[in-house]
């Protein structure tokens, strides 16, 4: 019996030692985004996980990394760095400084496909990866600016909410409001357009921290008791729903007549609730599982040498307090 129970165990030491080294010899296609402390981009992880999952034969694995905290852009450009030394198939980012990532790029100059998901690299340096998946920003913008204008009609005083300064999906989705609300293009700043305003002090940037994102709202509002509307471009504040509670209990009474207006982006659970009670008027939800499902598929294309477009775009889900039983958090 003992002699027929090491036998057993040898025998699944084996088949342990063979599934790991199985594994290990998997070719690696890299995700890398901007913070692993922002659960929007956990999304992204679940469908890289999901493709993962359907695919347990092929010769390819999805890893999905980025620094701890979102605020780190260094770090970000540090960890594409060593994935391009440790030697990978292909890179997917989101980065949080675009500049940076792409003069690293440019020096490192892989010999691998590099794209951009989430966020894309500046104009100048697109040339530089293959192609990008996400979310059209600039389209995001202008559906923020059409909301609110239908909420606001003679316009206002308003506060935009952003993330990194050079974060160029957020500071497409930036342009697309501003031009969109002043009917004009290239406005570095609203100042009266179609009866339009940015308060002084603002845009306020988060540095994609949810509790400074929540500290900043609720400055803003104590500062300016009438302000018309506050547009987060990103949804960092509601991703700390007990935290974005308090600071919206302060407003609720002109939340619930529409004196203040706020319109958020993303949809993910706890923002549709934020949307359900009233917290929120409008959600412009991205489709950040569909970017992490659908990247490990576009770079082994690239890797192929097949065609990919360039933009790859995953769509936007327009959720109101109107239609918000209906609309599904993507």
């Amino acid at each position: 019996m003992k002699r027929a129970f090491a036998l057993f165990a040898a025998v699944c030491l084996l088949a342990l030692t063979a599934g790991a080294a199985a594994a290990q010899d998997k070719k690696i296609l890299a995700i890398v985004v901007k913070g692993l402390d922002n659960p929007f981009f956990e999304q992204i992880n679940l469908g890289c996980q999901k493709w993962q999952a359907e695919n347990p034969d092929s010769e390819y694995t999805c890893l999905y990394t980025g620094p701890a905290s979102s605020a780190d852009e260094a770090g970000e450009v540090q960890i594409v760095d060593d994935l391009l030394t440790r030697g990978v198939s292909a890179i997917a980012i989101s980065p949080s400084n675009a500049p940076a990532m792409g003069n690293l790029i440019r020096q490192r100059a892989p010999d691998i496909p590099v794209m951009t998901i989430d966020a894309d690299f500046v104009e100048a340096d697109r040339s530089l990866r293959a192609t990008y998946l996400g979310t059209d920003n600039y389209l995001m913008g202008v559906k923020m600016a059409e909301y609110a204008a239908k909420l606001k009609p003679a316009g206002g005083t308003v506060c935009l909410q952003l993330g990194n300064v050079a974060a160029d999906n957020i500071n497409a989705r930036a342009a697309g409001f501003r031009d969109t609300i002043a009917g004009t293009k290239d406005v570095d700043r609203l100042d009266g357009q179609n009866g339009w305003t940015e308060i002084s002090g603002c845009p306020v940037f988060t540095n994609d921290q949810i509790d400074l994102a929540n500290q900043q709202m609720a400055d803003t509002f104590t500062a300016n008791p009438d302000l018309d509307a506050f547009i987060l471009v990103g949804g960092w504040a509601q991703f700390a729903p007990q935290a974005y509670a308090q600071v919206t209990d302060q407003v609720m009474d002109k939340l619930e007549a529409r004196d203040l207006i706020i319109v958020a982006g993303d949809t993910l659970p706890p923002q549709m609730q934020a949307l359900k009670d009233g917290r929120s008027h409008v959600q412009i939800g991205q489709r950040p599982f569909e970017m992490g499902y659908r990247a490990p598929s576009v770079m082994i294309d690239l890797i192929s040498g097949n065609q990919v477009e360039d933009p790859l775009y995953t769509g936007l889900d327009e959720c109101t307090i109107e239609n918000v039983a209906e609309c599904v958090a993507k």
